[in-house]
């Protein structure tokens, strides 16, 4: 298998087929992915239950090294004349677990303000903690939160998704959002097939699991969708992605409630 890590806390810039010029920020550690989900399509690999060594590369970043490397970087930047589409909370896992986060979000919206103010600022989360009205609060702040629910069959999302803690329910994620009132909301799903536990192969694309997934749609009236499909190598092998014309007919059915909808080439 071959894994993707990304530096930490900054890597990049690099051009993302959804969002443009992108400087990554990786508030895990350089050298392994802490995640609340563990996706059997994750380029990063799966989350390991290890000992660490107390390096840097090894630890999470603080919040102070997150703003004085964001800085240096964004300075750097600006002086090569370099253009920059958005800032992107990404990287070795879920960036919303760093201690914190809202910290970390308010001093990259005055750095982006003061170098790049025509930049946005995305983060790119699994809504394993917007629960957390902390969480929530300091997503309300950026430009493009980004939040992944690929399934509303929780029987799906364990086997696909596969989320850490045991009280995960993507239905509360949704009421959060509902509740929450995200005007900028962006969803992204991956749409793909694997075979199961049982050696049948399976795919998060099926008649009923759209209905609902299209319910959610309604629901959450997201400013932007993101669909795609497998493009790297996986750490589960048994994986397919969806076709060009499976992605295209789900992106057609789900404009009746999204303004601006993303279909991966």
């Amino acid at each position: 298998m071959s894994t993707v890590l990304y530096g930490s806390p900054i890597f990049g810039p690099v051009e993302s087929r959804r969002l443009g010029v992108s400087l990554g920020v990786n508030l895990n550690p350089a050298a392994h992915k802490i995640c609340s989900f563990d996706c059997i399509y994750c380029e990063c690999g799966f989350n390991r239950n290890a000992i660490f060594p107390q390096t840097e590369e090894h630890t999470i970043p603080k919040r102070e090294t997150v703003s004085k490397r964001l800085e240096e970087t964004l300075q750097k930047m600006r002086s090569e004349g370099k253009f920059l589409d958005v800032i992107t909370f990404a990287g070795n896992g879920e960036p919303t677990l760093h201690p914190d986060f809202s910290g970390v979000i308010d001093d990259t919206i005055r750095l982006r303000d003061e170098y790049y103010p025509k930049a946005h600022i995305a983060v790119l989360t699994n809504g394993t903690r917007v629960t957390d009205k902390g969480v929530l609060e300091a997503l309300r702040r950026v430009d493009k939160p980004c939040v992944k629910i690929d399934s509303m069959d929780m029987k799906v999302v364990r086997e696909l998704d596969r989320p850490t803690g045991s009280n995960y329910d993507v239905a509360n994620v949704v009421k959060a959002l509902v509740e929450g009132e995200l005007n900028n909301l962006v969803i992204q799903t991956m749409f793909c097939r694997w075979q199961n536990e049982s050696g049948v192969w399976v795919d998060n694309m099926g008649i009923k699991a759209i209905d609902l997934w299209i319910d959610m749609l309604r629901q959450v009236s997201p400013a932007e969708l993101h669909i795609y499909t497998i493009s790297r190598e996986t750490p589960y092998k048994a994986m397919a992605t969806a076709t060009r014309e499976e992605l295209e007919a789900i992106g057609e059915e789900a404009r009746a409630y999204v303004d601006y909808v993303y279909v991966a080439k």
